[in-house]
């Protein structure tokens, strides 16, 4: 039993760390998209829109974060449903993008930062708290089908139940050991 336990925690780990690495490189790829966009519309076309270029950064990013999480960092767990995934990933995307959204906006117009690098650290810094509140939203409420539908947890019920098993035959070992010793069950001595 302790065996399957620890055998269960550190399979939980690894799967946990694998989708920790995924997240991270789509993470990545989006963070360049998302920055390199951003940079690039500061510096031109929405030369004082600066919180709205990292919309507009976040919002091109967050279609690409999608496909790739949906096609290979949750591919085990998306849902049946592919419009409610779609709807709850960009729900959790816009609470993300108004963080960091929101922290280059409070850089300009809160501490009135008029350097546009300065402005585009205060987003960045943005990003990387959305990440963490993204991935915990991902895992938990975007891609969450069952983790019995992981392959290396497939036979997970199968232990949960011949251990389930195992002590109900304890048990009921145990409750005929005592109907063996109780006197009114046993023979009468002639």
């Amino acid at each position: 039993m302790y065996n399957a336990l620890a055998d269960r925690i550190r399979g939980l780990a690894s799967l946990f760390w694998r989708e920790v690495a995924k997240f991270g490189a789509v993470g990545g790829v989006a963070f360049v998209i998302d920055n390199g966009l951003t940079y690039y519309l500061m510096h031109g076309p929405m030369t004082d829109s600066e919180a709205k270029a990292r919309f507009v950064g976040a919002s091109i990013a967050t279609i690409f974060s999608w496909i790739a999480n949906r096609m290979w960092t949750f591919r085990h767990r998306r849902q049946a449903n592919v419009l409610r995934e779609f709807l709850m990933f960009i729900l959790i995307n816009g609470i993300g993008i108004g963080i960091s959204t929101g922290f280059t906006a409070l850089a300009k117009y809160s501490f009135n930062v008029t350097d546009k690098n300065m402005l585009f650290a205060a987003g960045v810094v943005g990003i990387l708290v959305a990440t963490v509140v993204r991935f915990f939203a991902y895992r938990f409420l975007v891609f969450n089908e069952e983790l019995d539908q992981e392959p290396e947890f497939s036979h997970d019920h199968e232990l949960i139940e011949l251990h389930h098993h195992e002590k109900a035959a304890a048990a009921a070992a145990q409750r005929g050991e005592q109907l063996d010793k109780d006197p009114s069950e046993t023979p009468r001595q002639p």
